[in-house]
């Protein structure tokens, strides 16, 4: 066909035809069977400004900062803003951010990891399995100016700034196996205030059943009183996570969730309405509750640990 006809039949212009027909006149066939290469328009970037690219990076940045920024970086390096972004992207280099950690020193830290793991993954028959904690401190916070709702094209608004209106403590006995949660909130979060949880649990639970709590470290849950209450209640057993291990309680990713879609952005006037709010979530919880579920392999966690000291 002539080009007339091809353009008429395409859409595409003459310049564009033209380069077809000169490849195929040139190469056949073949040479329409993939794009035609383009020289870049910038040379690529040396591999020894590469390197000396990623040795910087990986290096201490020099005067009291502590980390190198990408534009820090160009400048010391004498390349531009993007190549400092494509060197790190390819070398899976992000000095921008750290990841927290903390190693358990527990002694019995495999033997406390396979026994609370086994009570998730097998619990005891003819008993409740609890995950309790308490989120201490939970601030009532009333904002300065009323916000703006969401609308297209902007987020919603709240000011950075808040009135403080007290603050309450949450305790809270996660049933693993059922997913619904016994909770009580009081002033503070002492041994005294444990107690009397512990009482709302026994009168919240059928009195045939064993309860297998699983509690962490904190010195409330180990009070002398605490352990003569226990003598008086055999049918209360705990089980204390590793130290620096509280991660391994189920009960800490309900609080993450009751934070995270109730308390972040809540606007409370008092503490009354702080508390009524936390009633009001655990009582929707408890009305659509969801199994706890243990995914996570606990010989690879304790392989991680011995890896890590």
């Amino acid at each position: 066909m002539g080009t007339m006809e091809i353009q008429r039949r395409t859409g595409k212009g003459k310049p564009t035809i033209w380069r077809w027909q000169d490849r195929f006149t040139r190469a056949g066939v073949d040479g329409l069977l993939r794009d035609a290469t383009r020289p870049s328009r910038k040379p690529p970037l040396a591999p020894d400004v590469i390197e000396r690219v990623v040795a910087m990076t990986l290096s201490e940045p020099p005067g009291e900062v502590t980390h190198w920024t990408g534009r820090a970086t160009a400048k010391a390096a004498g390349v531009s803003h993007r190549s400092v972004q494509r060197i790190w992207a390819a070398h899976g280099l992000k000095p921008h951010r750290i990841r927290t950690f903390k190693l358990s020193s527990d002694p019995k830290f495999a033997a406390n990891v396979q026994d609370i793991v086994g009570l998730y993954v097998d619990p005891p028959e003819h008993a409740l399995v609890l995950s309790v904690d308490e989120k201490r401190q939970i601030q009532a916070l009333d904002r300065t100016q009323p916000g703006l709702p969401m609308k297209r094209g902007r987020c919603g608004t709240m000011t950075h700034d808040y009135k403080r209106h007290g603050t309450t403590t949450l305790f809270a006995a996660l049933d693993v196996l059922e997913g619904k949660v016994i909770d009580q909130c009081m002033a503070r979060h002492r041994h005294q205030e444990f107690i009397r949880f512990l009482n709302h649990i026994n009168r919240q639970t059928p009195a045939d059943r064993d309860l297998h709590l699983i509690v962490d470290n904190y010195a409330t849950h180990k009070h002398p009183r605490v352990r003569v209450w226990l003598e008086r209640h055999p049918q209360f057993h705990f089980h204390f996570t590793p130290t620096s291990a509280s991660w391994l309680n189920a009960v800490e990713g309900f609080f993450a969730k009751l934070t995270k879609q109730r308390l972040k952005r809540g606007v409370f006037k008092g503490i009354v309405d702080l508390q009524a709010a936390i009633n009001r979530y655990l009582a929707e919880t408890n009305d659509n509750p969801k199994p706890f579920t243990w995914t996570a392999d606990p010989d690879a966690i304790i392989e991680k640990v011995r890896r890590g000291k």
